[in-house]
């Protein structure tokens, strides 16, 4: 067992580590800059004690310290640790340690990686699982099962999904973005998506996607337009699901609204499929994925209104949630539709700011934040 400590543990992404390290034996620590139901949740549920702000008297008598990307050198856990000697492991470089002799179904795509990789641990039950989001089935970024299998969000940001050691490798589209991490190179960044595709043994690619098409990479396809037929969008209890059906395969119902989670669906059942799951039980769990938090999150629903989050933060994302707003609009009846948009990032909003001037279109009522 050993004493590791994150700094910058309330995130989604290291606070998964962080969960995923505990019910692998170790005992966790962390700190971040404000207490948030992420921290609350890793001190009540894993007996992590949680330094709230930033002190260097956290990191005292831990084995090693993981750091989350947006904690810089001059941070004083950061300084403490190198001074004391002790292990300074980046998140990126964790994920060699902690991966390495796993075997990880990687989930890798500008959009709708969180979503296929929760619909994955929704289908393929007994493994664990890593999301960059909350799934409402186990209500959690993280679930552990006792085997070496781990469903994995592969973040293509800072290159860190090619130390993510993965078996299976889906790629659900290729679009540029985190373009500053890149230099604004686009060719190591396309190179970074190859590299991940070569490290898997099993590939499972959106086939339409320009860039993924372009690849001599054997790889099981999935071409949409051809693959995917009959998509309907239906209410159930007033919650939005969608009915598809996917080559010979039959008919398939999952929750959300949008050809998207059609497509994220059907990426996410041939995953399964070369996993060996027999194609009736994904059709029977599939119908387990509840959604994944803040993303067509319905967080107030009643009559004549419905409050719905969603974290979708580039144009492409964005123009598929107002597709799915739409529809949900019309089926419930609706006559406005209201958007609150919050822009996330500055780099990302200068870098995109003609797709989000034309995202929105549609909407009846627009308020930017």
């Amino acid at each position: 067992m050993k004493k590791i400590h994150f700094i910058g543990i309330g995130g989604i992404g290291l606070s998964a580590l962080a969960k995923f390290l505990v019910n692998d034996g170790h005992k966790i620590s962390g700190s971040d800059i404000k207490q948030t139901e992420i921290t609350n949740d890793l001190a009540t549920n894993f007996d992590a004690k949680v330094t709230i702000p930033h002190h260097e008297d956290a990191v005292v008598d831990v084995d090693r310290v993981i750091y989350s990307a947006a904690v810089r050198p001059t941070n004083p856990e950061y300084q403490m640790a190198k001074t004391l000697g002790i292990e300074l492991l980046s998140r990126k470089e964790a994920l060699k340690s902690i991966l390495g002799d796993k075997e990880v179904y990687a989930v890798g795509g500008a959009h709708g990686k969180s979503t296929t990789s929760a619909m994955l641990a929704s289908i393929v039950p007994q493994s664990n699982a890593l999301i960059g989001a909350i799934s409402k089935e186990f209500g959690s970024n993280v679930r552990n099962y006792p085997n070496q299998k781990v469903i994995f969000e592969a973040d293509e940001s800072d290159e860190s999904f090619l130390n993510s050691n993965p078996y299976l490798a889906i790629v659900t589209n290729v679009e540029p973005e985190h373009m500053e991490y890149y230099e604004y190179d686009e060719t190591r960044f396309y190179n970074a998506y190859k590299n991940f595709l070569s490290l898997a043994k099993i590939r499972v690619i959106n086939a339409e996607d320009a860039f993924l098409s372009s690849l001599e990479l054997e790889s099981i396809k999935l071409y949409p337009s051809k693959d995917i037929k009959n998509i309907e969008f239906i209410l159930v209890d007033g919650e939005p699901h969608t009915k598809f059906e996917l080559l010979t395969f039959g008919s398939f119902e999952v929750f959300g609204f949008g050809d998207h989670i059609a497509l994220d669906a059907s990426l996410a059942i041939l995953g399964a499929l070369e996993l060996g799951e027999s194609i009736e039980d994904i059709r029977k769990n599939l119908l387990n994925y509840k959604g994944i938090k803040k993303r067509f999150d319905i967080v107030q629903n009643q009559e004549n209104c419905v409050v719905i989050d969603d974290y979708g933060h580039h144009p492409t994302e964005i123009k598929v949630t107002m597709q799915s707003l739409q529809t949900y609009k019309a089926l419930r009846d609706f006559h406005t539709l209201t958007v609150i948009w919050q822009p996330h990032k500055y780099s990302r909003t200068m870098d995109n700011l003609q797709g989000f001037v034309e995202c929105f279109e549609g909407v009846d009522e627009l308020i930017i934040l």
